[in-house]
């Protein structure tokens, strides 16, 4: 089929895409950093992603399926989440005049068109949009993702090599479960070719208090650190700090509600199919284990991935 990604040179799209050309798909991309290295040595051919329907339509002309892995993570400039919403309204219109039969949209855990926090009420909004398509799909809701590319897992590790302790919001206790970027991609490809229409959580096989992450990844890394335990006011200004010197938005106040709110953990067993030699989900010591030596030898910027 001829399949196309949004973001197939960014993070979690390029690894659907990887699995996509694996299967024999003819795969386009629809991305909004054209002049990025080419990961697939020019085989899959790239387009806008603009947000000019009638061009993007004409852009996905012949197109069977859509995966949609679009959003931006914080307002920056004319980048806000409300304008992101509306960039998916038009994503998906334009896939719709296109003739396109299916949408694979990646959204994220705990989406709530209630929520008091812009990021979980905005990807509701584009889940409705989805929904209401007329076009069949199937949504993904991810909690947070693990990879070689990966902000959060990295950039804990960044910390813990550089500092003498790692500075925790409030006590910790609060829980996450990470899932393996992979594993979120080969789930996503088999949600492509189903025909229903199914809303999953893609999340993996591991819950942790914050707490035990932070002192696993250290374990891993071989750089174990005290935790000092900070308001999450604190906490927040400690991050600051640290975003003025690395020249990035390290953490904000909705990531810090959202973390506390329990909102990075699924009610849902896991569903990640399996990719590892054991055939089992991704497990992020496994994950930490193999890849020790690289995790958090270089800072990932948000500003440089996508600014």
């Amino acid at each position: 089929m001829k399949i196309a990604v949004t973001g197939s040179y960014s993070y979690s799209g390029k690894y659907i895409t990887r699995r996509l050309l694996a299967q024999g798909h003819e795969v386009i991309t629809l991305t909004g950093h054209p002049n990025r290295p080419d990961p697939f040595g020019g085989k899959v051919r790239a387009f806008p992603l603009d947000f000019n329907e009638a061009g993007m339509a004409r852009s996905l002309a012949g197109v069977d399926t859509l995966y949609n892995t679009y959003w931006v993570r914080f307002d920056r400039g004319a980048n806000t989440q409300p304008q992101a919403v509306e960039n998916t309204r038009k994503l998906v219109r334009a896939a719709k005049a296109a003739g396109v039969r299916r949408m694979v949209h990646v959204s994220i855990a705990n989406p709530s068109a209630d929520s008091h926090l812009p990021y979980y009420r905005g990807k509701a909004a584009n889940e409705k949009a989805v929904m209401e398509s007329g076009m069949s799909y199937a949504i993904l809701r991810p909690t947070v993702l693990f990879g070689m590319e990966d902000v959060l897992i990295n950039n804990i590790a960044w910390l813990l090599r550089r500092f003498p302790f790692f500075g925790q919001i409030g006590d910790g206790q609060y829980k996450i479960q990470p899932v393996f970027v992979d594993d979120l991609a080969e789930l996503a490809v088999k949600a492509g070719m189903r025909d229903d229409n199914p809303v999953w959580d893609a999340v993996g096989p591991d819950i942790f208090t914050f707490d035990k992450m932070v002192k696993l990844i250290g374990e891993k890394i071989g750089h174990p650190k005290p935790i000092l335990h900070l308001a999450p006011g604190l906490a927040l200004i400690a991050a600051q700090t640290v975003s003025l010197f690395v020249r990035d938005v390290v953490l904000t106040r909705e990531e810090v509600d959202g973390l506390m709110a329990g909102l990075l953990v699924s009610r849902e067993a896991p569903r990640a199919t399996p990719s590892c030699v054991q055939c089992r989900e991704t497990r992020l010591a496994d994950w930490l284990e193999a890849n020790k030596d690289g995790v958090g030898a270089v800072y990932a910027s948000e500003l440089s991935r996508h600014y």
